[in-house]
């Protein structure tokens, strides 16, 4: 395992693709969080607004480049053709998909931690300029909040178990456009039907099941009695999805001609 473990590693941090991801994923989070931060007032919204999650809006598309990340870290080597010397050196692909697992997770964590970090901080710096203040009963954001830290943490863990979907379904489809398309649709897809069905009870059930409107839930501060799933029980669903991509790309991996 620790061979495969070296040898991800050094995949991953010798293709230029991977830095630029990273950065990608951090830029488009902290930039998006920054818009958002700028386009609300307090004026504007009126008062019970959750400035932890509007500071973390930019997590919404900054998913999207980590599953991008995390499909090309297999279904680009099939791409590529690059596939048979990997298993070639690495025959039990099992470990082979635990050790991209852990890679991307260890990757999508850092990355995830430094843009969740600088969308906060972009919030409070704008937020308060905007009329979230003290005096309009909102406190400065600070990670010393419990809630707020809840948010945070559960914000680069939910792009880390993003990056696990995306990861368990590119072993399963192989093609990196197929994989992206799926894991993008099962995030965005969700969200769209819940607004677009009629009965509030059908829409809460697509909140309670969707990767990314369930996964979302941890980013939550306020109303929590209102939310249609609770943030950790929300996550909890994100990771059953993770978990359910995984073992399927782990099946075709092992069952399947490379």
């Amino acid at each position: 395992m620790s061979e495969a473990l070296h040898a991800e590693w050094t995949k991953a941090r010798t293709v230029a693709g991977t830095g630029w991801l990273l950065l990608g994923a951090i830029v488009l989070t902290v930039g998006l969080s920054a818009v958002v931060a700028l386009a609300v007032s307090y004026s504007s919204t009126g008062s019970g607004q959750d400035i932890t999650k509007l500071s973390l809006a930019g997590v919404d598309i900054g998913q999207a480049v980590v599953a991008i990340l995390a499909v090309q870290t297999i279904a680009g080597e099939y791409s590529s053709g690059m596939i048979h010397i990997t298993l070639t050196a690495m025959p039990n692909r099992l470990a082979l998909l635990a050790a991209k697992a852990a890679i991307v997770s260890a990757l999508v964590l850092a990355a995830g931690a430094v843009a969740v970090l600088g969308s906060l901080y972009a919030g409070r710096l704008i937020l308060p300029a905007h009329g979230f203040t003290a005096a309009h009963g909102y406190a400065l954001l600070a990670l010393t909040h419990g809630l707020t830290l809840r948010a945070a943490l559960g914000s680069v863990l939910y792009l880390a178990l993003v990056g696990l979907l995306s990861l368990g379904v590119a072993a399963a489809v192989r093609d990196c456009a197929t994989a992206i398309g799926i894991v993008l649709g099962l995030l965005y897809l969700f969200p769209i039907l819940a607004h677009l069905v009629g009965g509030p009870s059908l829409q809460r059930h697509l909140e309670q099941i969707g990767p990314m409107t369930a996964g979302l839930a941890i980013q939550a501060t306020t109303n929590l009695h209102h939310l249609p799933i609770a943030p950790w029980a929300g996550l909890a669903v994100l990771a059953a999805w993770a978990a359910a991509a995984l073992l399927a790309g782990a099946v075709l991996l092992r069952l399947r001609d490379a």
